[in-house]
């Protein structure tokens, strides 16, 4: 094998791994920190450090991978920084689970070892997440690797808490909040998930004090009204108007409770009544608050109930539930009981229903910093949203946002710089020592300090990614040349957790927005179009399906189905076999090509020539010119305004269909020709055209292309991965050459199609007639020999009246010229029409059954949906097939 040929079959595992290692030995993707270049940058949304790559995220890497190849083959200095998140509850539970198994608790062992174990077990975890993304082929610069704990993010974490206290940004209260028993740790909202659950509503009775009666409330919660302090109904509501200042008695703990009028009851839903517990629930809270209620909190950390729960102290929350409603039941207070589907808030690590719970905290005034992120969205129209579509729903959740919980109760993540005195006065430093100094500055004399034992919420260092990441709070050449990065790529569901977040901490410390675009991409759905759940199990995992077909046949396969900005894509896959009909299609496509790559080496020799002048070019050399300019030109306009699935499929298009199964084709008879100069050109049309599309095709496919590109390009001209991206060349693009062979192709179309459904085998040759008038046929004249080879017909005619002689045909039509097949020699026309009866009969009772089996409601209301949609689509089809074989029938009819 010379080493200008590829070998028979392309073996995407062994190729992929060797370019990986070549690219990173090499230093490709490192970008410069001072360039005179325009800069392009994608911070990678960090995955947990104890996390695995799952669907979302090859898709996720995918996108972003594509952009940056692309702005860095157009001459970009590029960065896309890889990074990951310490994710302080994943790997609380992860390790605490751990050590339940060994007997122990974190208490066991104290911070510091718990601390070290965790950065133990960080280590081996991290590389097991890194390498899946290198496996994904992911261009990043791995140097600048970052890590939500590491230094100099700490560094910036410390800066941006002792910043934002001394600006008045953050205080500490005792407030409500979501959390986790499991964890005894505060929770963010995305760490909890809904989950509808077959539950109950209780309606018990709460005896007026006056002993004139009782007011009805219910819940789905009994546990909690052990801590109620007042029932609330709607002031407008004439049947309690009057009750409003009296008060009831609240059963068991026998505590007078006043009833409030508030405008929050719905006055429809239930009896129009409401336990309010402000301790243990948020609206309550807000009522609580309004109201001056007492706040009574009746839970301990662990979800038992405390002291202030009388005789149901100790008890499990679920267990005293149930003792509670005996309880009211045998004093004559249960009213009645009715099942209740509804949503039940769990903690996504612990797995267990999260509680409203009254606890000291720290939190983070939002509404200032949110204002400045909202007049840069309003006034400049900052960061612009893709697609538009979520712009509202980022702007809304700026206006509706509410103070952020930022502290949790754990030992793993930035423990929070505030030092305690005896008396509990805080002072927020960077470290210790300036904490001690300002304790004696204020208090005139040494004092002991302690610090606080919680860590910053996850999402707070997170919030920082942009710039902290670049040297923050330094003024660093990286972020310098930079910041504001180019775009955040990531899913609609952390708009308003992290990409709301990120963008008002860097409005408060950059003045800036902290990227120009956001680019938010829809979900992978499964092989049935269902949402890929944890709880579902109906996950496919990635690094099966880059196992079986390759990384570049996933990568091509998931950014193709993209439809439009934002879309979901679906995934088609069969669990039993773990093979994917859409990952298959994009394996074929990449074999498609090196197959013809692989074609054109071998017809090259050890000559690489160069692209002729016009002037000598034949008219399907020009045709396909125009044609990959024209490719050039609609993907390098697609790429950048994210329109990624469609220069994918136009470069589909444009290498299956054109370059190679037309082009190649008609090229064919001059390679073996002994026209030496005809051969030259055609030799020289196919390289340039071949290596064009190599670069095209290589943010999509890079190992594949870099693998094909080592063996048609010069030492010069390598490695691909930092080659120029094609332009394209105007003066190539040609719409009248273009149209010819559109007519070309649609008469070569016609004669297959007759050909096929008159079962004339490829290896016979065929007469064909070609019937116009005047410049109808001027295409088909000018292409007569494109038409003869890749149709197959030995005899072509082509003339403005039908000759007489033709005797039984079959026709077609290309525009307005007909195309006629003689089948005398050719056909038996009665044994045709047998067959094609034949199977219209098969056809007709396929339809029949199908339309009996869709027309049952029993069917189709209790058969799976896909199974029902295949049903359909096949009906469809047979419908289609059944209309064609009718009219050939009716054609052959008429030639009796």
């Amino acid at each position: 094998m010379t080493a200008y040929e590829l070998p028979k079959q392309y073996n995407p595992f062994d190729t992929e791994a060797k370019w990986q290692a070549y690219w990173e030995e090499q230093g490709l993707f490192r970008a410069a920190s001072k360039s005179s270049k325009e800069s392009y940058c994608i911070m990678m949304a960090p995955p947990n450090v104890t996390g695995s790559l799952h669907m979302g995220h090859a898709f996720e890497k995918t996108i972003a991978d594509v952009l940056i190849r692309y702005h860095r083959m157009k001459g970009f200095n590029t960065l896309w920084l890889p990074g990951k998140d310490h994710a302080s509850i994943a790997v609380h539970t992860v390790l605490e689970r751990q050590l339940r198994a060994e007997g122990k608790t974190r208490q066991d062992l104290g911070r510091s070892k718990f601390l070290e174990r965790a950065w133990d077990w960080k280590g081996d975890s991290s590389d097991r997440i890194t390498n899946q993304i290198r496996k994904l082929g992911a261009s990043v610069d791995w140097q600048r690797e970052r890590f939500t704990l590491d230094q100099g993010l700490s560094k910036a974490v410390i800066e941006a808490f002792v910043s934002m206290y001394e600006d008045g940004l953050i205080y500490r209260g005792e407030y409500l909040v979501n959390w986790c028993p499991a964890s005894q740790s505060a929770v963010s909202d995305l760490e909890v998930e809904n989950q509808e659950t077959n539950g109950h509503l209780w309606h018990f009775r709460y005896p007026l004090t006056t002993g004139d009666g009782y007011l009805v409330v219910a819940t789905t919660r009994p546990e909690t009204m052990l801590g109620d302090t007042a029932v609330a109904v709607n002031p407008k509501d004439d049947r309690y108007q009057h009750l409003i200042g009296q008060t009831v008695t609240l059963p068991i703990m026998n505590r007078e409770i006043p009833i409030v009028g508030d405008e929050y009851v719905d006055m429809e839903f239930g009896t129009g009544c409401v336990k309010i517990t402000p301790a243990h629930d948020f609206n309550d809270f807000e009522i609580g608050q309004r109201h001056d209620l007492p706040m009574i909190n009746v839970m301990n950390k662990d979800a038992t109930i405390n002291e202030n729960g009388g005789e149901f102290a100790g008890q499990d929350r679920f267990v005293a539930r149930k003792n509670i409603v005996a309880k009211l039941d045998s004093l004559g207070l249960l009213d009645h009981i009715e099942d209740y589907v509804h949503a039940v808030p769990y903690s996504e690590r612990g797995k267990v229903p999260i509680e409203p719970f009254l606890s000291m905290q720290w939190f983070a005034k939002t509404r200032a910093i949110a204002d400045f992120a909202m007049e840069q969205l309003d006034q400049h129209n900052s960061p612009q949203i893709v697609p538009e579509r979520w712009h509202k729903v980022y702007r809304d959740w700026l206006v509706k946002i509410k103070d952020w919980c930022i502290s949790r109760q754990l030992w793993w993540g930035h423990q929070i710089p505030a030092w305690y005195t005896p008396e509990g006065e805080i002072f927020v430093a960077h470290n210790e020592t300036e904490a001690k100094a300002k304790a004696k500055a204020k208090l005139g004399r040494e004092v002991e300090l302690v610090q606080d034992e919680d860590v910053l919420d996850t999402w707070f260092s997170s919030g920082l990614w942009p710039f902290s990441t670049l040297g923050w709070p330094e003024q660093t050449e990286d972020l310098e040349t930079f910041y504001p990065t180019s775009v955040l790529i990531c899913g609609f569901d952390i708009i308003f957790f992290w990409v709301a977040r990120m963008t008002m901490m860097a409005g408060y410390f950059t003045k800036q927005m902290p990227f120009k675009d956001v680019y938010i991409h829809g979900l992978v759905r499964d092989e049935n179009n269902q949402k890929m759940s944890k709880t579902k199990n109906n996950g496919i995992d990635p690094l099966v399906l880059i196992d079986k077909y390759g990384t570049d046949a996933l990568r091509y396969a998931l950014i193709n189905e993209v439809v439009g900005a934002g879309q979901d894509i679906r995934l088609d896959y069969n669990r039993k076999t773990d093979e994917s009909s859409t990952v298959e299609s994009a394996r074929n496509f990449a074999n498609k090509l090196w197959n013809a790559s692989r074609f054109v080496l071998m017809n090259l020799g050890d000559d690489r020539p160069k692209l002729p002048a016009l002037a000598e070019l034949e008219s399907c050399d020009r045709w396909i010119l125009s044609r990959f300019n024209q490719t050039a030109q609609m993907v390098n306009q697609q790429i950048p305004k994210y329109g990624l699935g469609e220069a994918a499929r136009t470069l589909y298009g444009f290498i299956w269909n054109e370059f190679c199964d037309y082009y190649i084709e008609l090229v064919k008879p001059r390679l073996q020709s002994e026209d030496q100069r005809s051969q030259a050109i055609a030799q020289g049309v196919l390289l340039h055209v071949l290596k064009g599309t190599l670069a095209l095709l290589h943010p999509y496919m890079p190992h594949l292309t870099e693998e094909i590109w080592s063996a048609v390009a010069s030492e010069a001209e390598k490695p691909l991965a930092i080659q120029p991206y094609p332009e394209a060349a105007d003066s190539l693009i040609d719409s009248a050459i273009d149209a010819q062979f559109n007519s070309i192709f649609e008469a070569i179309r016609v004669i297959r199609n007759l050909r096929a459904e008159l079962e004339i085998k490829p290896s016979q040759k065929i007469k064909a007639v070609l019937q116009g008038e005047g410049d109808e046929l001027h295409p088909c004249l000018a292409g007569a020999a494109y038409i003869k080879h890749l149709a197959r017909v030995e005899e072509l005619q082509i003339v403005e009246t039908v000759p007489a002689d033709l005797g039984q045909t079959m026709a077609g039509v290309v525009g307005t010229v007909q195309v006629l097949v003689p089948l005398t020699g050719v056909v038996d026309v009665a044994q045709l029409r047998q067959r094609l009866e034949k199977n219209l009969g098969k056809l007709n009772g396929n339809i029949a059954s199908l339309q009996g089996r869709l027309s049952n409601e029993g069917y189709v209301k209790k058969a799976p949906a896909h199974i029902v949609e295949g049903a359909r689509a096949e009906l469809e089809e047979a419908k289609q097939q059944a209309q064609i074989l009718t009219g050939r029938l009716e054609q052959l009819q008429q030639m009796n």
